[in-house]
């Protein structure tokens, strides 16, 4: 088994740090079970040099392209063995995260969302209905991706 998780949520309007930094948090704790975080930000620290908020296609580079993003992370959702969804504080409806929902629904991934009780942008009949498991931490859907991939 490869044990592949990609690591999805809101980046747009976020800073650098927002997008990265719970991810990394992942990709550490899910290493030491042998488990592999995928984050769509992986290979863009081009865009620490951006202070404010980012934007789709706010650089010149290759990887920040339409085409790029939407490729990269159709094939890591594809890829994948189960899709973990941050979607804790947003601040508005995330429409790449809600398509990326979709991918990993119609590619038969479990999902892990992560939200609020009550609230969250993001709360729909949907949303509900395709997440296989639904925390209100981090911590807690660590906890949830460690236990799918253990033996």
């Amino acid at each position: 088994m490869s044990k592949l998780i990609y690591l999805a949520g809101p980046i747009q309007g976020l800073s650098y740090n927002a997008c990265t930094e719970w991810r990394q948090y992942m990709i550490d704790e899910l290493r030491k079970e042998g488990i592999i975080g995928l984050s769509p930000m992986r290979a863009r620290d081009f865009l620490k040099q951006h202070k404010g908020l980012l934007l789709p296609g706010i650089s010149n580079h290759i990887l920040d392209t339409d085409g790029a993003i939407t490729t990269r992370d159709k094939w890591d959702v594809k890829r994948s063995d189960a899709v973990f969804f941050n979607l804790l504080k947003a601040k508005r409806i995330s429409i790449g995260t809600m398509i990326e929902y979709g991918w990993a629904s119609a590619y038969d991934k479990p999902i892990i969302a992560v939200m609020e009780k009550e609230k969250n942008v993001h709360e729909h009949t949907m949303i509900r209905r395709l997440s296989a498991y639904r925390v209100e931490t981090l911590d807690e859907g660590l906890s949830v991706a460690k236990a799918l991939f253990a033996y």
